[in-house]
C-alpha cells in the first residue's frame, strides 16, 4: 500500500468502515483517532532537518523504502509522518506500507531483539531487493526511555506513556533525522 491508502485506512478505522480484528475493538478505534492526530500534527508541523534534506538529496539510485507500521501504534504516529516526508524529497524513493498484523507482512524478518514485533521498522532496499539497512522500532533515546520503564514499577501504564508522548514533542523529530541521516551515509 502507498501512503495515501495508509492515510484513508486512518479514515476507514475511525469512521467503523473497516472492522477487522483488532479494530472491531472501541480502544483500539480511540488508539487510531488518537494517533490519526498526533500524526497531522507531524505532517503539518515536522520539518525535515537539512542534513537529512540533504541526505535524501544526494541518493542517485533507486531505493525502496519499506515502512511496516499499524494504525494503533503511538511510535508510528511519532516517526512514520518524518519518513514519508523524507521519501517525498527524492523521486528515487518509493514508499511502501507494510502492515504488520497484515498477511503479507514482513515484520517476522525484522524482529527486534530476534523476538519483538515493535513497529515502525523503515527498511531501505536497492533496486534489487537487497537490505541496505533497517531502522526502528524508534529512536534510540526513545527506546532507552522504554527499555527504563519496562523495569520501573513505581509509574503507571499511563504515566510511562505520557513519559513518552512527552519526549516525542520535545524531541520534533530530530533524533529519527538524525539516524536516518548516519544510516544514509552508510550506503553511500
Amino acid at each position: 500500500m502507498n501512503w495515501t491508502q495508509y492515510i484513508a485506512l486512518f479514515y476507514d478505522i475511525i469512521e467503523g468502515r473497516n472492522t477487522e480484528t483488532p479494530y472491531d475493538k472501541e480502544v483500539y478505534t480511540n488508539y487510531v483517532a488518537l494517533n490519526n492526530s498526533r500524526q497531522n500534527r507531524w505532517l503539518k508541523r515536522g520539518e525535515i532537518s537539512n542534513d537529512l534534506r540533504m541526505g535524501i538529496e544526494k541518493i542517485s539510485e533507486p531505493l525502496d523504502w519499506i515502512l511496516i507500521t499499524e494504525p494503533w501504534c503511538g511510535d508510528a504516529a511519532h516517526n512514520c509522518p518524518f519518513i514519508y516526508l523524507a521519501s517525498e524529497l527524492n523521486e528515487k524513493i518509493t514508499l511502501k506500507i507494510n502492515l504488520r498484523d497484515g498477511e503479507d507482512s514482513l515484520i517476522q524478518n525484522y524482529l527486534t531483539n530476534g523476538t519483538s514485533m515493535s513497529i515502525p521498522i523503515l527498511v531501505v532496499r536497492d533496486a534489487d531487493g537487497n537490505d541496505l539497512f533497517v531502522w526502528g522500532p524508534r529512536p534510540k533515546a526513545a527506546q532507552e526511555i522504554v527499555n527504563q520503564q519496562k523495569t520501573d514499577e513505581s509509574k503507571t501504564f499511563e504515566e510511562k506513556k505520557i513519559e513518552l508522548q512527552e519526549w516525542y514533542n520535545k524531541n520534533k523529530g530530530e533524533d529519527v533525522h538524525s539516524e536516518l541521516v548516519q544510516l544514509l551515509k552508510s550506503i553511500g
